[in-house]
């Protein structure tokens, strides 16, 4: 979905239309923005960074509360219309998906012509604009569903494969991220093609074990299947907070919190987790994570909270002020004494409807 959450609100509100938009908590609050009108990205505002500095690129910025109980109405209605397509749609999100339309309800030969009906029908449906991209796997469809956003359509049909690859940067490749995109780039390697030409030695001293996933991207390879029933990897609850945090007790009050909360998540799914982790960000923005593993994996509330808060006495919270805390739990399992994680779901790279 095109801008999903500031689209909703622009459609609900006439006086947001045209204007910038975006979805998220006040500046007083330490808020940050949760999605941004497309009139607000071209001042430079995106998701995940904070309402004061987005207030700062776009001083007329209009800034809006969430309102999830809605997106996820209208999100129930765009994930309707996939079922009603195909029964392989895998979700990412509450605006994204994958969709399998091999075989569909509508007997069309055609990705692109399925991608048309459906853009045709979240429209009729919402009033709201989507983009997709048909590809002959999951990692092209990705990145050609935000090619021309928004409300896109563009298909890589498989003999146009080789010419789309040599058109992407390597950032482009799924969990190429900027630390390991500049570690790319200082190996000479700025398109995704190059990685073919690439020594493999010298390719795993840049990337590590992602050398032969990224490898295979960049050929094209991506053999995945659309997995309907995709379980969970992991859960887990971050807080920023209005002020800094400063007193260790109260920090490890809200760790508790979160803690608790992961476990309930757990219990609600019939999971069990070996992994505890713990998120810090300082008042300087500089974050650091801690993780703790160990078997019998567990779900119980005290133990879980006992590991985050062991966790916390490897940071300097209570030295430095704390702006944000999270816990999660990881490598999840079924059975309490299970040594692996429950199966699931490489890392994603057919994708349906594009998210922002």
């Amino acid at each position: 979905m095109d801008a999903f959450y500031a689209s909703i609100e622009q459609r609900d509100d006439a006086s947001l239309r045209g204007r910038p938009v975006a979805v998220g908590g006040r500046p007083a609050e330490r808020g940050v923005v949760a999605a941004a009108s497309y009139e607000a990205r071209r001042f430079g505002v995106h998701s995940a960074m904070s309402s004061a500095m987005a207030l700062r690129l776009c001083p007329q910025l209009v800034l809006v509360r969430p309102d999830f109980d809605k997106y996820r109405a209208v999100s129930a209605a765009v994930f309707e219309i996939f079922r009603s397509v195909t029964p392989l749609v895998e979700p990412l999100s509450l605006d994204e998906a994958y969709l399998d339309v091999t075989e569909n309800a509508w007997g069309e030969t055609l990705g692109m012509a399925v991608a048309c009906r459906v853009k045709a029908a979240i429209r009729e449906a919402t009033g709201l604009s989507a983009s997709a991209g048909v590809a002959p796997n999951k990692f092209l469809a990705k990145i050609a569903s935000g090619w021309k956003k928004p409300d896109g359509l563009t298909v890589v049909a498989p003999e146009r494969v080789e010419a789309f690859l040599q058109q992407l940067p390597v950032d482009a490749l799924w969990g190429v991220g900027p630390v390991t995109a500049r570690r790319l780039r200082a190996a000479g390697i700025e398109r995704a093609v190059q990685m073919r030409e690439v020594d493999r030695a010298a390719l795993e001293a840049a990337v590590g074990s992602a050398a032969g996933w990224l490898l295979q991207l960049a050929h094209g390879i991506d053999d995945r299947p659309v997995e309907p029933h995709r379980p969970p990897k992991s859960s887990g609850t971050e807080n920023t907070f209005a002020r800094d945090l400063v007193d260790l007790e109260r920090i490890g009050e809200e760790v508790g919190q979160m803690a608790a909360e992961a476990a309930a998540w757990l219990d609600g799914h019939a999971l069990y987790a070996r992994t505890v982790t713990l998120k810090v960000r300082y008042s300087d923005f500089t974050t650091i994570t801690r993780s703790h593993s160990c078997l019998p994996a567990t779900r119980d509330r005290g133990e879980i909270a006992r590991r985050a808060e062991a966790l916390l006495g490897r940071t300097e919270a209570g030295r430095r002020p704390v702006r944000l805390l999270g816990v999660s739990v990881h490598n999840l399992c079924d059975v309490p004494g299970e040594s692996r994680p429950r199966r699931a779901a490489p890392m994603p790279l057919f994708d349906g409807i594009a998210g922002d």
